[in-house]
């Protein structure tokens, strides 16, 4: 028996059919999509241990290229551990002429190395109140909340419980909720400035992601102050020889050393750029300081603080095999040529 269908009903038909078609497209197209990223992590996995072999080769890499570069007496950012396009010193070392941190060839796959001298920071457990007090001062912290902050930091590192007369100790944290003690030792790491007593309650002065929004208030109702010059998480490092490299230090990190101010950071900047702004005219030793910028104290301020040499290291190393890719950090510190150790290896 044939049946005739009317104009209506063949359109239906026919959106029927168009429809199903669509499905069965989408479901074909997510399908391929879903066995694609199957097939790269199925690749991935396979190539980690071969990423992760790279990037242990990438950390020995730096720890021979921070070996040769013990032959100058001092560290700076012309040379070629920080990318820099390499500085007399460096001349002299037939092992560094032709050395690139970029795309090398490793197995299978490739590294490109980043180095980081930690000395161009301040060291947060070794800081007193002095440079304290500075780097607050220069971060633009409000002046009544700079004790505070000063003295909690050195609560939270010391190892007793008694608080220092702007501080805090267990007593206090054991009374917030969450509650928790006082670490009474160094920070591991930065971001556990986060609860210490005057930043917990004003994260925007630990770092920018943290700068808030336009009328927005802390937990007390009170207003938060708007964006800070710099930040904390761009001046401390937990991790240092304690001392300041002058070669290597941004003008903002150079002002926290008693003493300095915008003027004479500025200067130091200027000398050891030299006059083609290539970093090329390092201070050999920290009391060219002295000569060069008189007014900025006396030869037993820079000792204490300041250094020309960096023995703390952060490597990055961005391995690749192909399409996969990952990327290490290690913490190096280096004490002679003959002896730079791998503090940490990790990878995010």
């Amino acid at each position: 028996m044939k049946i005739s269908l009317g104009p209506s009903q063949r359109g239906i038909a026919l959106m029927v059919v168009l429809i199903a078609i669509f499905v069965l497209s989408m479901l074909a197209g997510a399908f391929a999509y879903s066995m694609k990223v199957e097939a790269k992590l199925a690749a991935n996995s396979n190539n980690q241990s071969d990423l992760e072999w790279i990037g242990r080769s990438g950390v020995e890499f730096a720890r021979w290229e921070l070996a040769q570069e013990m032959s100058c007496p001092y560290d700076s950012l012309n040379q070629k551990w920080a990318h820099g396009p390499g500085s007399v010193c460096e001349s002299n070392n037939i092992a560094l002429a032709d050395v690139s941190l970029d795309n090398l060839k490793i197995g299978d796959g490739q590294a490109t190395i980043h180095i980081t001298d930690l000395e161009r920071f301040v060291n947060i457990n070794t800081a007193d109140s002095a440079i304290l007090q500075q780097a607050l001062t220069v971060i633009g912290a409000d002046a009544s909340d700079i004790p505070t902050i000063s003295d909690s930091i050195q609560d939270w590192i010391d190892r007793d419980d008694m608080p220092r007369p702007n501080g805090a100790e267990s007593d206090y944290y054991q009374g917030l909720t969450p509650q928790y003690m006082a670490k009474n030792g160094p920070l591991d790491d930065l971001s556990e400035l986060l609860l210490i007593k005057g930043v917990r309650d004003n994260p925007a002065i630990y770092s920018k992601k943290y700068d808030p929004l336009p009328g927005q208030v802390d937990r007390f109702g009170d207003p938060l102050p708007q964006k800070y010059a710099t930040h904390m998480d761009e001046i401390f490092t937990p991790i240092s020889t304690g001392r300041i490299n002058i070669n290597t230090a941004s003008a903002t990190v150079l002002q926290t050393i008693p003493g300095v101010d915008a003027a004479i950071a500025d200067q130091i900047i200027r000398v050891r750029s030299g006059p083609d702004g290539q970093n090329d005219t390092p201070f050999m030793n920290v009391s060219e300081l002295a000569t060069v910028v008189p007014n900025v104290g006396a030869a037993a301020m820079f000792n204490r603080y300041c250094t020309v040499r960096s023995s703390t290291f952060e490597v990055q190393v961005d391995a690749q095999i192909g399409s996969s890719k990952q990327t290490f950090y290690a913490i190096l510190g280096r004490n002679n040529q003959r002896d730079i150790q791998i503090l940490s290896f990790y990878w995010k």
